[in-house]
């Protein structure tokens, strides 16, 4: 398959709401992509929880972001679109992330318009740069990409800072700056939705972020394609399912002295090794005359 940040380009104007699972690691995204999945969504959430085990609080670097996401794109054939959060500093670090997420092979980057420390006193707080600043963020992403086909998200939180209004005036801005896709995070009504769609939806493809945890006024990402939507992001769908099995394997484990009670849950060497393709790897590596 041709992996080209173009193929995402032409997916979202498709008409068909893309489903983008979000993934932390290689094995999460091979088993996404074996799934069916067409794209992937590196969480930012995702990759601090599981990488370093600790809240979405700013503390991954891009240089940890950029690896991550290198390793992911060698093993998978699916464009990837990457939480870029606030662009890990200024315009200066904003563009070396961009530069690196361009080599490293990702289809998009993500940014937003919240400061760029945030309040660890309030993990759901969303503090907003002035509009000029992410419009000054979208610019410095344009112009550090090595081709016109890496795709740039602007996600504003207005919705869930300040109000409907503010966040459709960014939105404006973000769209006139060249943005090539809005993410317009904490979308609570249907209503709140459809005036979104209206305004922009002829304009520029829409996210919308389906959490487990609720607030869309979507049940599921059809009736959000059908609203007008054109990519629905499920940031840590993938980390919650691994989370649960974790937790009820080792649990097992130091309660019985071994795994019976969730031997039916756990995947075998077997298909572990058929999920990664050990077959074909080893035949492929042999081929070239390395000994047995």
């Amino acid at each position: 398959m041709d992996r080209t940040p173009t193929d995402l380009a032409t997916r979202l104007r498709s008409g068909a709401i893309l489903v983008a699972p979000g993934v932390y690691d290689p094995l999460s995204a091979l088993i996404a992509e074996q799934a069916g999945a067409e794209a992937l969504f590196v969480s930012g959430a995702a990759v601090a929880m599981t990488q370093l085990g600790r809240p979405d609080f700013g503390l991954l670097t891009a240089t940890e972001m950029v690896d991550c996401v290198a390793r992911i794109v060698d093993r998978v054939e699916l464009p990837v679109l990457v939480d870029g959060d606030q662009g890990f500093g200024n315009a200066a670090h904003l563009q070396r992330f961009v530069r690196g997420l361009c080599r490293a092979g990702a289809a998009a980057v993500q940014i937003e318009d919240q400061v760029a420390v945030k309040p660890i006193a309030d993990i759901r707080a969303r503090p907003l740069v002035p509009k000029d600043e992410m419009v000054g963020r979208i610019k410095a992403a344009q112009d550090a990409r090595t081709h016109d086909g890496f795709l740039i998200s602007a996600r504003t939180d207005a919705l869930t800072t300040t109000d409907l209004n503010d966040a459709l005036d960014r939105a404006d801005a973000y769209a006139d700056a060249g943005c090539d896709l809005l993410f317009f995070e904490s979308i609570k009504s249907a209503a709140d939705a459809d005036v979104i769609v209206a305004r922009f939806g002829g304009r520029v493809p829409l996210v919308v972020n389906l959490l487990e945890s609720g607030g869309a006024p979507f049940a599921n990402a059809g009736e959000a394609g059908r609203a007008g939507f054109a990519l629905a992001l499920f940031p840590v769908t993938g980390m919650g399912a691994a989370a649960d099995g974790l937790r009820a394997a080792y649990a097992a484990l130091v309660r019985d002295g071994n795994s019976v009670s969730v031997r039916e849950r756990l995947i075998g060497m077997a298909d572990m090794n058929e999920i990664i393709g050990t077959a074909d790897f080893t035949a492929r590596i042999a081929a070239y005359g390395d000994p047995a």
